[in-house]
């Protein structure tokens, strides 16, 4: 049987997971790193996104950190640490966030609402969402840092959030044909199966005992979002998959808010 022409060959090796960690770099954040030309291979890399979410969470702790040694206070921590995760992303999954808020609330139709969603403009619902969704992230990274328990925060919302791009693309159709997702295809099963391994692996040695719960709080809002795409545009889309990695990430840090007194026993 002769291969696929929109792919190529995979072999199991080292060499193969770096490759394909170079592309969830280079796909997820806005660090100098090349992109495949066939973007299928993306599909493939899709185990990494965990991994590469480790970057901007070290980034955003680390950064945060330092303004807490300097004296600047909780609240300008938070806001420094949010800024640079922002920033070394380029707003990727914001932007998912604020197209599909406009687009599932905008339109009456489907097509229509793909319509609005590949609208480079930003309207009244995406605005909303972007304030409400990094208030929220700002305000729960405030008491985090106040009570110094952000970095461990930071570093699981980043790899757990991005778990949940790869099961969305594994369980839906892409929903727009001709589309990135489409082009992209699924990832593998056992791509998928090991970035949710990874994230949840990673995310017990951040977290220790309460885990657990950031872990439910990732897999049900993704079950939540893949609904919502589902019955508004019939599948997901790049865009889907933004919103979903920012409604993981706030949801995670308001349960560890949440759970703060029990996570201080780490």
């Amino acid at each position: 049987m002769k291969n696929d022409p929109g792919s190529e060959p995979a072999p199991d090796t080292a060499i193969t997971r770096v490759i394909d960690l170079q592309r969830a770099v280079g796909l997820l954040t806005r660090l100098p790193v090349p992109l495949p030309d066939n973007p299928r291979a993306s599909a493939r890399a899709a185990w990494a996104y965990p991994v590469a979410g480790i970057i901007p969470g070290a980034l955003a702790a680390l950064i945060g950190s330092l303004a807490m040694t300097l004296g600047l206070g909780a609240a300008i921590a938070a806001l420094l640490a949010l800024a640079s995760s922002i920033i070394v992303t380029g707003a990727l999954h914001e932007d998912g966030l604020a197209d599909c808020a406009d687009g599932f609330w905008g339109g009456w139709t489907p097509e229509r609402r793909l319509e609005i969603m590949r609208d480079s403009r930003i309207g009244t619902y995406g605005v909303l969402a972007l304030v409400l969704c990094v208030g929220l992230r700002w305000a729960a990274l405030l008491v985090l840092f106040d009570a110094g328990l952000a970095i461990a925060a930071l570093l699981s919302a980043a790899v757990l959030s991005r778990a949940v791009m790869p099961a969305l693309m594994s369980l839906m159709p892409p929903a727009r044909p001709g589309g990135l997702s489409h082009h992209v295809g699924r990832p593998p099963l056992v791509a998928t199966g090991l970035a949710i391994g990874l994230a949840a692996t990673l995310s017990v040695l951040f977290l220790n005992s309460e885990a657990p719960a950031a872990i439910l709080a990732a897999g049900l809002v993704g079950l939540a979002v893949a609904a919502l795409a589902q019955a508004k545009i019939g599948g997901q889309s790049g865009d889907v998959l933004g919103a979903a990695q920012q409604m993981s990430e706030v949801t995670i840090l308001l349960v560890l808010v949440a759970r703060s007194a029990a996570f201080q026993g780490i």
